[in-house]
């Protein structure tokens, strides 16, 4: 008997383009329906709390009517777990901290609700929190990562180191540069002793790169430690080499154990000329822009430093434990014991 041929019969031209095309069309409207789910349901809540918030100031209800509300709810709708008590409060505060339905219809509502429950918990400005809700918007920031860009205060860090910039790069390029420049640079999951070298400096941020990544900001990508150039026949090393993707640039990074000296910046600017000539792509790339590092720094010595200077240059200090404030104490529960108590889990203690 011959054998059966089962080989698969050729693909029509064109076939594995359609495929491709149709597979991106599903994942875009899975995302977009997910999103969708998530933009109604915080609207939802909103609107639930403003209820509440506005039947207790009219009726002068107590705090008791919150378990009530939680109760008659959860029996009519057993299979949702968004109305526990814990929640109720949440979409409580959540509407006394919006007040505009649009904002929380077109920004707010584009964050998970346990994102915005984060930014209740953690922050009482309101500046503050509409600026972190349109940073994870924009930045596609994790519950995690949000939590740590707060938490190690970047409101008052980002756009606030010793630049050139305005005067050495072109608009909009020098306001995005001087935007993803921070002061302090927070280092706080490094572990250095005071007699730390810059050696050590340098292998403990290779040897943390993610987390050090994280710090530097969306959009960085890491090209080496280390970096060789060889300039009128000596060699010479960067410390770290990075290429920005929405700035479309090469960033130098040097890293400095003590305070800013000003001799400093006259070798970042020669490894952001050699760079310039020996790397950039000049159709592609903007100007390489130097950050450097400092344990400390006096403002005005580096304002000095850098007022001459025609290479863009940033200089920041840094910071290798966190000097933050008590934590805010609230009457909301904490976030995990929401969402334990949502998933159905006991929460850890």
């Amino acid at each position: 008997m011959a054998e059966q041929n089962t080989a698969p019969s050729p693909l029509p031209v064109g076939y594995t383009e359609l495929l491709f095309d149709l597979k991106s069309r599903v994942r875009a409207a899975q995302v977009r329906a997910s999103l969708s789910v998530n933009r109604e349901l915080v609207v939802l809540y909103w609107q639930m709390g403003r209820s509440i918030l506005q039947r207790q100031g009219e009726e002068g209800w107590g705090a008791k009517v919150i378990d009530r509300l939680s109760r008659d709810l959860r029996r009519e709708f057993p299979e949702m777990r968004g109305f526990s008590p814990r929640n109720l409060k949440y979409m409580r505060a959540f509407s006394e901290a919006w007040d505009d339905d649009v904002f929380v219809q077109q920004v707010a509502a584009q964050i998970p609700w346990f994102h915005n429950c984060v930014i209740l918990d953690k922050l009482r400005d309101g500046s503050e929190r509409e600026w972190y809700i349109c940073e994870t918007v924009e930045n596609g920031w994790s519950r995690n990562v949000l939590v740590h860009q707060i938490e190690s205060d970047l409101f008052r860090r980002q756009g606030k180191a010793v630049t050139n910039l305005r005067w050495t790069l072109p608009p909009p390029q020098s306001d995005l540069a001087a935007e993803i420049l921070k002061d302090p640079y927070n280092f706080d999951f490094l572990s250095l002793g005071e007699r730390a070298s810059e050696l050590d400096l340098h292998r403990s941020l290779l040897a943390h790169l993610r987390d050090f990544l994280i710090e530097l900001g969306v959009g960085f990508a890491f090209v080496g430690s280390e970096h060789p150039l060889e300039v009128g026949g000596q060699d010479f090393r960067i410390d770290l080499l990075f290429y920005h993707l929405r700035l479309r640039c090469y960033l130098v990074v040097e890293l400095k154990i003590g305070d800013f000296a000003p001799e400093h910046v006259g070798k970042l600017n020669f490894y952001l000329s050699a760079v310039d000539d020996l790397i950039r792509d000049s159709d592609h790339d903007g100007p390489t822009i130097g950050i450097l590092l400092c344990k400390t720094k006096n403002r005005v010595i580096a304002e000095y430093a850098l007022r001459d200077l025609n290479k863009p240059v940033g200089i920041s200090s840094y910071r290798l434990k966190k000097a933050l404030a008590g934590e805010m104490k609230r009457n909301l529960p904490t976030i995990e014991e929401l969402e334990a108590e949502l998933s159905g889990q006991e929460p850890e203690r």
